[in-house]
């Protein structure tokens, strides 16, 4: 949902899990600080500091290290990255910059201007220079108990798009519970009335988490009312509902997080239940591990009738691991949706400029044909993202099962105090009609039941063998239909080739 603020996203099934995995990467990422440091070449273009355009952030580059910093307009706190650079810069003066498996880089645009790009992630940040650092970011900031409670209502108030959608009026939010905070509120009591925050707002991307021992350990992690709950026993009852239907044992690749299998009549089944955690390494590593899951999947795609995608079970990671599927199930390129963030503190209506994100077509062995995808509540963050952009697929992808979870944006993590973490979402992924899903998630085009009590100790799956019949006998699109969709993701595709960057 990205661990993602300012590096690579690894959103699981709640943002709470994010925090539990930053405490290993921070960690990870310290041992090589001071070897690397040694790398920076003070005076090059990206040597100084720097604010992104929304995301609340300022990041400082000096001596190979790179350290951001949260900003609101009162207060600034360091920020979890401290990344350093890993190698000489590129000819274009692109650096790349680590913090354990996690990897930006930064690309100067002149001057004043810099481009930020996060590896596992998609679309990019723009920082605009700094003559200093804010004299906010030069003090120590107060970590009081109500200094604790203003940064928190403050970082919602300067990034969170989706008070109006959901009928949260977050002043008045903030004039209740601000009472309970007095100067000898305990942690525990504060964490109680963020808790009690951040829980109407019933956001996958919402979380909050106590810092014991320098790592995260999770106190609330946020869901939409009526979602499925994961749990062990569900997933194992599911796989083997699905299991049932195939035509023998599924090959397991990512530690059991992909499976391949086949269905009667010809179908391919890929079972995708996570973007993340495909090896222990970094993004590229896991890129190789999807790819070995993908190449068995198509080993020849000519003998496949059809294919289904299944991310029922699947909490999400990494937005590119699902474009990186995306590009092997087309042969043209087509626009998957476009991402804003929040870019007014003061003005919740203001965002950046749309960026548009493009899903081209694989070299490698790649299925045209038609493809349905099985959804349900738990189907959340990058796994939404995938079903998104699988809408502007060309022939139309049939969606079935239920909503998804209804996140869709990369997550900020940020630090309150020594004490205390949180989770926010501060983006919107735009549809062609430039809506987004956010909150409901993404209906199915058939609504099937999903992991029913009944259904899986019966060994059924209902949402897969609609799929099975849906690919076999009903066809997903018309001809006319598809045609008319070709034109219309082509004209989207040149028109923004065309726009000025």
């Amino acid at each position: 949902m990205t661990h993602r603020p300012e590096m690579t996203r690894r959103a699981a099934a709640t943002a709470v899990a994010l925090l539990t995995a930053l405490g290993a990467a921070a960690t990870a990422g310290s041992a090589a600080q001071g070897a690397a440091a040694a790398q920076g070449r003070p005076g090059s273009p990206l040597e100084g500091v720097w604010r992104t355009d929304g995301y609340g952030t300022v990041v400082t580059v000096t001596g190979g290290r790179l350290t951001t910093y949260d900003v609101t307009a009162h207060s600034c706190v360091p920020g979890w990255t401290t990344a350093t650079q890993d190698g000489a810069p590129g000819p274009d003066g692109t650096v790349r910059y680590v913090q354990g498996t996690n990897a930006l880089t930064l690309t100067p645009k002149g001057r004043n201007r810099a481009v930020d790009r996060e590896e596992g992630g998609v679309g990019t940040k723009t920082l605009h220079r700094l003559d200093a650092l804010p004299p906010l970011c030069t003090r120590p900031a107060p970590n009081d108990p109500l200094a604790v409670f203003d940064r928190f209502w403050e970082t919602f108030e300067e990034n969170y798009p989706f008070f109006a959608a959901k009928g949260i009026d977050w002043h008045a939010v903030r004039d209740e519970q601000r009472r309970r905070i007095t100067p000898t509120t305990t942690v525990e009591q504060l964490q109680d009335v963020l808790v009690d925050m951040l829980r109407p707002l019933g956001d996958a991307h919402t979380g909050l988490a106590r810092v014991v021992g320098g790592n995260p350990e999770p106190v609330y992690g946020g869901h939409r009312p009526g979602s499925t709950p994961r749990t062990p026993e569900l997933t194992r009852q599911a796989r083997q509902a699905s299991a049932a239907q195939l035509t023998g044992p599924e090959q397991l690749f990512a530690g059991g997080r992909l499976g391949v299998g086949r269905l009667p009549d010809g179908i391919g089944y890929f079972r995708v239940s996570s973007f993340d955690g495909y090896t222990d390494g970094d993004y590229r590593s896991q890129v190789a591990e999807l790819d070995k899951a993908l190449d068995a999947l198509l080993a020849d795609p000519s003998r496949l009738t059809g294919l289904v995608v299944d991310v029922r079970l699947n909490g999400g990671g990494s937005d590119a691991l699902g474009l990186h599927i995306a590009a092997r199930l087309t042969d043209c390129p087509y626009i998957a949706y476009r991402k804003v963030a929040r870019d007014d503190p003061a003005d919740p209506t203001k965002f950046t400029r749309p960026e548009p994100i493009t899903v081209r077509p694989s070299a490698d062995a790649h299925f045209t044909g038609p493809v349905a995808v099985l959804t349900s509540s738990i189907s959340a963050s990058a796994a939404e993202t995938f079903t998104q952009a699988m809408t502007g697929r060309s022939p139309h992808v049939v969606r079935i099962g239920e909503n998804t979870q209804g996140v869709f944006s990369d997550v900020l993590i940020r630090t309150l105090s020594p004490d205390l973490m949180v989770v926010l979402p501060n983006e919107e992924y735009l549809t062609r009609e430039g809506t987004t899903f956010d909150g409901p998630g993404i209906p199915p085009d058939i609504p099937t039941p999903v992991f029913s009590p009944d259904d899986l100790a019966a060994l059924r799956d209902p949402a897969l063998s609609t799929a099975r019949r849906v690919l076999t006998e009903d066809g997903v699109l018309t001809e006319d239909a598809r045609g008319d969709q070709d034109a219309r993701d082509a004209r989207d595709f040149q028109g923004d080739q065309d726009r000025p960057q």
